[in-house]
């Protein structure tokens, strides 16, 4: 315990034990072009870094280098048969994970990359099972976050093939949308070799849409920004089969979750946190952890939301979720995992 709370406090510049760079601490910097040149050859030496998406923060490792992702894996405490989607720069860089790319799977790229999308495609060789949990499939997408495509595009130029890249927070619990929610969650496991990289808050606020694309005919496994109405526009036609057995990120029925309790479409009590669309009043007594003005600002405010409940020390939140289709999808396959944690 010593030594988290002298961790703590050399971050709140109490300290006069030394510098930050002689404790094993992350160095948190700006997204300029030194700093992500810096972070691509962290990763490139095996170490890992956190930075920001237009969804949410991940945390990267070189998707190639098994020491580094094992470590990424413990830091998370993420299971090691749960796979990680792998960070690629662009549609032309899909040919280095998979060698069998559906022409359906290719319009969807071509039209929702570089974004919040998500390609479940068979792995080839170079995909080893430390990122897929042994399955014979890749989780792959090329992120729509300025800062996060020139990560990329650096880590390329000296020999990096794409970024392992889950949520930045412990295994389970709520993703981090800004880089002190990261630090806040990850600081004390990550070493003074490791970086965060600060983008600002993440634009979307929910994980991408993971869109199975082994079959004849496209299939949904995760809700995202990217909705169901988009991808049949585009392709004519998806699988509403309910009987995918693929593991991929976010599929737990326990996942997104706080340590505060979550309920839906309950009456919240004095003491409460709440969370609902800026119309609906606040009950009596209950504090009011966002007010989102729409579904799109709903789902950017959810994840603080609930870290908000956690730093105030609320036992429980009572959210309404948006009704609707798309997004609204999203916020409400968000919320449910959320509930049934515990």
């Amino acid at each position: 315990m010593g030594t988290r709370w002298i961790r703590v406090s050399v971050r709140l510049g109490r300290s006069k034990l030394g510098k930050w760079d002689d404790l094993p601490m992350p160095e948190i910097i700006d997204c300029t072009a030194d700093a992500i040149k810096k972070a691509a050859q962290a990763l490139k030496d095996g170490n890992l870094v956190a930075f920001p998406t237009e969804t949410v923060y991940g945390l990267g490792a070189d998707a190639t280098n098994e020491r580094a992702v094992r470590r990424m894996y413990s830091v998370k405490g993420r299971p090691a048969n749960h796979p990680v989607i792998v960070h690629i720069p662009s549609v032309q860089s899909l040919e280095i994970w998979t060698d069998e790319i559906p022409t359906y799977a290719l319009k969807l790229a071509h039209e929702f990359w570089p974004g919040p999308m998500t390609l479940i495609l068979k792995r080839n060789v170079l995909a080893k099972n430390f990122i897929t949990g042994r399955q014979n499939f890749i989780g792959v997408r090329v992120p729509g976050h300025s800062s996060a495509l020139e990560l990329l595009n650096e880590f390329k130029k000296i020999g990096g093939k794409g970024i392992a890249a889950p949520s930045a927070n412990k295994f389970g619990r709520v993703s981090p949308t800004t880089a002190n929610a990261v630090e806040s969650e990850l600081g004390l496991f990550l070493g003074s070799k490791d970086i965060i990289l600060d983008g600002g808050q993440s634009l979307i606020g929910v994980e991408s849409t993971i869109i199975d694309c082994t079959g004849p005919l496209p299939s949904i496994l995760r809700p995202g920004a990217v909705t169901g109405e988009m991808i049949e526009k585009l392709v004519g036609s998806m699988s509403d089969s309910k009987a995918n057995m693929t593991r991929t990120s976010g599929i737990l029925k326990s996942h997104y979750s706080p340590k505060a309790r979550v309920q839906l479409g309950k009456l919240a009590k004095p003491g409460d946190g709440f969370l609902a669309l800026d119309f609906v009043p606040t009950p009596i007594g209950a504090y009011r952890l966002a007010s989102p003005v729409n579904v799109a600002d709903y789902a950017q405010k959810l994840y603080f939301a609930l870290r908000m409940a956690d730093e105030l020390g609320i036992k429980t939140v009572i959210a309404l979720p948006p009704d609707g289709t798309g997004l609204a999808e999203a916020i409400r396959d968000r919320l449910n995992k959320a509930s049934s944690h515990g």
